[in-house]
């Protein structure tokens, strides 16, 4: 009886292992499923994200600038703008930038001193339906700097219109005049925020693949997109864009051009710029597409398509990192989910977004907002400029870190800026 005992307990032992081993190697190959918010932040997220939890959200940037003591002799070291070239390879490719902007004054002046240096040169267009209270802070902003302007004219800019095109076309007449010898520009809106640092956006642009080259990435336009051109278009004014009725069939584009479609975000070069101002083609084409629907996504990467156009890229497709963008209908394709919210089916970033920004390492990142999402934004900032110094090839003055130690008590920014 004792001996049949044993015989059970050494068969329920050997049983128990073998089950024991059957669990643990379920348990080793069966794929473990990571939750949304495991996705590692940058490291510079994490003190950032400590002071927005013990309360400092915002910092004081908008009542800064609206305020009626500010002096510019201070602005540069309270609001951390560099102002010094880092290097020599920056300073021998200056770069131009067209920014129209419209509202969100803190994401515009967080990335304007995110790409802002010395030697570059920037237009600012705010949009002529701006509250007077917006465009004025920004006007005040932009006049401490011998480098940043705003533009000579300015549009009330409609979604989708003809204005849309016109302000950056007016950046780009005062740009031609600039006494600063740029060799490239830059248009951004003032929802985007870069990813490169100024040392890489110069080395992209003389890449082998770019250099002496305009980025208007886009394709000839696909059936779906048609009706833009096709048909006639009414711009109501600071409003929207509507098809004229009853339709009218526009004639077909003036000297026999292949209409493109593409993106209205680009990288041109100066000569390419004097072209888009002065040659008979682009001036004929412009008009044509007075009346058409969204004309800033095909005229520039249309005219990038013909042998006349300096710079141009005739055999050019989607080439070019210009915007990391998670649009709604890539999700599960191109992107895994936007973690903050789709506005116009564009993904307004969430922290958890910023790890794929990172390894999507386009020139720039597109949308922030700083009420929704402020810290994306701040996480960025922080993980771009800690960049950006790393690189320098010139002592780092203090006052162009981030981090919210080194600001002075009685500064009126010392909520983390």
């Amino acid at each position: 009886m004792r001996q049949l005992d044993g015989r059970k307990c050494s068969f329920l032992f050997c049983l128990g292992i073998v089950v024991c081993s059957i669990i643990y190697g379920l348990i080793r190959t069966k794929p473990v499923e990571k939750p949304s918010s495991s996705r590692p932040f940058p490291i510079e997220c994490k003190p950032v994200l400590s002071d927005i939890e013990k309360g400092n959200k915002n910092c004081q940037i908008e009542n800064y600038l609206r305020s009626g003591g500010l002096l510019c002799s201070n602005l540069t070291t309270e609001l951390h703008f560099i102002n010094a070239t880092l290097s020599r390879e920056e300073e021998n490719y200056p770069l131009a930038f067209i920014i129209t902007i419209h509202k969100e004054l803190e994401v515009f002046v967080r990335m304007l001193r995110a790409i802002y240096m010395p030697q570059n040169v920037y237009c600012i267009h705010v949009d002529a339906k701006a509250p007077m209270e917006y465009q004025e802070a920004v006007e005040k902003l932009a006049s401490c700097f011998d480098n940043v302007f705003l533009s000579s004219r300015r549009e009330k800019v409609t979604y989708a219109g003809f204005s849309r095109l016109q302000a950056d076309l007016n950046c780009m007449k005062d740009l031609s005049t600039s006494p600063i010898p740029w060799r490239k520009v830059i248009n951004l809106c003032g929802q985007d925020f870069p990813v490169m640092s100024n040392l890489e956006l110069v080395q992209y642009m003389q890449s082998k693949e770019w250099r002496d080259k305009n980025m208007t990435p886009g394709v000839k336009q696909p059936a779906t997109m048609r009706h833009r051109t096709r048909f006639q278009h009414w711009e109501i004014v600071g409003s929207y864009v509507v098809p004229r009725v009853p339709r009218h069939v526009k004639a077909p584009p003036p000297h026999k051009l292949q209409i493109y479609f593409g993106t209205a975000y680009y990288a041109l070069t100066r000569d390419f710029v004097d072209f888009v101002l002065k040659d008979q083609i682009a001036r004929d084409f412009l008009e044509w597409s007075k009346d058409t629907f969204s004309p800033d996504e095909h005229y520039w990467v249309t005219l990038n398509h013909i042998k006349e156009a300096p710079g141009s890229r005739i055999n050019g497709g989607w080439e070019g990192s210009i915007r990391a963008i998670k649009w709604r209908d890539q999700e599960g394709k191109s992107h895994d989910g936007c973690k903050g919210h789709y506005v116009r089916d564009i993904c307004v970033y969430g922290t958890e977004d910023l790890q794929w920004i990172i390894e999507k390492n386009g020139m720039f990142a597109n949308k922030f907002e700083s009420n929704t999402f402020p810290e994306a934004l701040y996480c960025l900032e922080h993980w771009h400029r800690n960049k950006v110094l790393k690189q320098a090839t010139v002592p780092i003055d203090p006052s162009w870190q981030l981090n919210s130690e080194i600001h002075s008590r009685t500064s009126p920014l010392n909520k983390l800026c």
